[in-house]
């Protein structure tokens, strides 16, 4: 049988449906290689799924018979793609079906960060509740107020259903054009990078992490926000300048800030940011409930097994490649 390998986090129940066709080796930690074991495995296999391996020219090297590798995650920024397209290996992706799941979790951030609930929960853990709540721990409310977004995907569109719907809030949005479906669903305003940044009183970060978006929110972008807004990064930890947001939080130069996403990930625990009460935290779980985990790996399955078929996957990141199967 093909092998293929798979990494983190894939669902027991595709591996166990994978290795009915294939001969599967798992491996727990997506950084193997410099375990010879995985070294060893990588030589023979044929397909890679799983989470946040860093697919590159130096992990190629050690693979000659890789035809396709399978992200179980609508981002990619772990792959190089022009290495992986040289060598005429097929990359896919699973967009889409985690669009929910991380609308969810930002609204979440949006509704934690705001009304201080975890703050809150540990002011209350700590018998700290002796009478009425004083007003100087108070939050402050999301309805009817502005919420800007930067980078009006698939997730950042069901964002903006949700708090125009759900918290009566006006949309602004940025990206690269304007999108008059979504203007006209929502109510949406389309408006410069620094047009919103001044007029929102949340900002949701959903952008991409390429070299251009590179710390795209830095020292400059904080001091255009309200004193009172809330910032919410959704997108890539590398998007941010953590120093910059961190000495805008302790300046008071924004009020708060929601963040599932990080420049080190897992964040190291001497980052200032975990030590300021008005930062809520969480750790890359934007994706992570166990239904979407399961679709995700579904079609991470699914793109794997068309493509290790000679068939074009449904979430094929570079054409290039196909182009040349076709011919």
């Amino acid at each position: 049988m093909d092998k293929i390998i798979a990494y983190t986090r894939v669902s027991k129940s595709i591996i166990e449906l994978l290795e009915q066709s294939y001969d599967v080796i798992y491996f727990q930690n997506y950084e193997q290689l410099d375990d010879p074991l995985f070294k060893k495995e990588l030589q023979d296999a044929v397909g890679i799924i799983g989470l946040e391996l860093k697919v590159n020219q130096k992990l190629l090297q050690h693979a000659p018979n890789l035809k396709i590798v399978s992200n179980v995650s609508a981002g990619y920024d772990n792959l190089d793609l022009d290495a992986i397209t040289k060598a005429g290996i097929l990359a896919t992706n699973t967009p889409n079906v985690l669009t929910d799941t991380v609308a969810d979790a930002m609204v979440g951030l949006m509704l934690a960060t705001s009304r201080r609930i975890p703050e809150l929960h540990q002011f209350v853990q700590q018998g700290k509740w002796k009478e009425y709540l004083q007003t100087e721990y108070f939050g402050v409310d999301m309805h009817h107020k502005k919420v800007g977004i930067i980078g009006l995907g698939g997730i950042g569109e069901a964002i903006a259903k949700r708090c125009h719907f759900g918290f009566d809030m006006d949309i602004l949005y940025h990206k690269r054009s304007r999108d008059l479906a979504v203007e006209q669903k929502y109510d949406a305003r389309f408006c410069s990078l620094e047009d919103l940044l001044k007029e929102s009183d949340f900002i949701v970060l959903m952008v991409p992490a390429t070299k251009e978006t590179e710390k795209m929110i830095s020292t400059e972008q904080f001091k255009l926000m309200k004193k009172s807004a809330i910032f919410i990064n959704g997108s890539r930890g590398i998007n941010v300048d953590e120093e910059a947001l961190y000495k805008a939080i302790i300046h008071q130069e924004i009020l708060a800030a929601g963040l599932d996403v990080f420049d080190q990930e897992p964040i190291d625990m001497d980052n200032p940011l975990l030590h300021l009460p008005n930062v809520v935290t969480t750790p890359h779980i934007g994706a992570a409930t166990i239904e979407n985990e399961l679709a995700m790996s579904t079609l991470a399955m699914k793109n794997l097994t068309t493509g290790l078929q000679g068939k074009k996957p449904p979430n094929l990141l570079n054409e290039k490649v196909w182009d040349f199967y076709e011919k």
